[in-house]
């Protein structure tokens, strides 16, 4: 077992930029990743300071080099276990492997449940969109579509509205009070209650969606509020507590309710953009090196004060 400072779970823009802080604290960090990040599908990434438009790929792929630079380890490999508090957390890989840290950040992100409809998946990233601020300039003024079905879609549908007057809420079988159907009317927001079955693509393009009559509604981009899961079965298991609306509580420095255990990003805030989750990463590791510094010095004072002969 190779013992760590500090092993951080989950190799995306917060877990790196973790590992950049702690490397660069002179700290011996580690970080494990499956290599499956969320924005994978994305061709680029929009509202990151510096690197507005930067393919996700490239920015991690430089986060990678600058945290090896700085002589922290990367760990290709899955994680399926976590156990043991302060001062030593044991880390199980999916190939047997085991580590040993005395602190660990848990950055594993989330999962998006999207809508069953035929194509979602395929175009996911690319003309099937969530976050407005990531991509609503790049379809503004545009024919777009905002998909229905759940409480938080009609608010949704109001936001998209800032990037284009040419807006179609599909209520996806929901039904609209009049008040809300006032507000569509108000800001020009048409109005479709058929369910779409189908994102109808040409040469590579969303070209429309089709709808269960069999009509085609032309458009550019549609969007959708999806079901945000976070991938927070390591905390959950180790015992971290969670807020009332599900997700594992942290505090403004990533701490959880373990000893010892930290987690950023998307894994316990859905709202976190790439630029969020890597401050939220800076800020959990200046937290974890401030809690490893008090350590080292309650050890340093123990063994200074230690009878002769006696390790402390």
């Amino acid at each position: 077992m190779n013992g760590f400072d500090v092993i951080i779970i989950g190799g995306g823009a917060a877990g790196l930029s973790a590992a950049l802080v702690l490397a660069r604290a002179r700290r011996r960090v580690a970080v494990v990743d499956a290599g499956a990040p969320r924005n994978a599908p994305a061709a680029h990434m929009h509202g990151f300071l510096g690197s507005d438009g930067r393919p996700p790929g490239e920015l991690l792929a430089a986060g990678r080099r600058e945290v090896e630079g700085y002589g922290g380890e990367l760990i290709a490999g899955t994680v399926t276990g976590l156990s043991g508090d302060v001062p030593s957390f044991d880390v199980r890989l999916a190939d047997g492997r085991r580590l040993r840290a005395r602190r660990v950040l848990v950055t594993t992100g989330l999962r998006d449940e999207i809508p069953d409809v035929a194509g979602a998946r395929e175009r996911w990233g690319r003309d099937l969109l969530h976050c407005p601020y990531c991509h609503g300039y790049e379809v503004r003024d545009r024919r777009l579509g905002v998909l229905g079905g759940s409480p938080e879609a009609v608010t949704h549908a109001h936001l998209i509205r800032q990037w284009s007057a040419h807006l179609t809420f599909f209520t996806g079988g929901a039904a609209l009070d009049q008040l809300e159907r006032a507000r569509f009317r108000a800001r020009g927001i048409a109005v479709v209650e058929q369910p779409v079955t189908q994102l109808v693509v040409e040469e590579d393009r969303l070209t429309g969606v089709r709808l269960a009559s069999g009509d085609l509604v032309p458009l550019d981009a549609v969007f959708v509020r999806p079901r945000f899961v976070a991938n927070d079965t390591l905390l959950t298991a180790a015992g971290c507590a969670v807020t009332a609306d599900g997700w594992v509580a942290v505090d403004a420095g990533g701490r959880t309710s373990v000893a010892g255990l930290w987690a950023a990003g998307n894994a316990v805030n859905p709202r976190a953009t790439v630029i969020t989750a890597a401050g939220e990463g800076s800020a959990a590791a200046i937290a974890m090196n401030n809690d490893l510094t008090a350590e080292d010095t309650r050890h340093a004072v123990d063994r200074l004060h230690a009878p002769k002969g006696v390790l402390a």
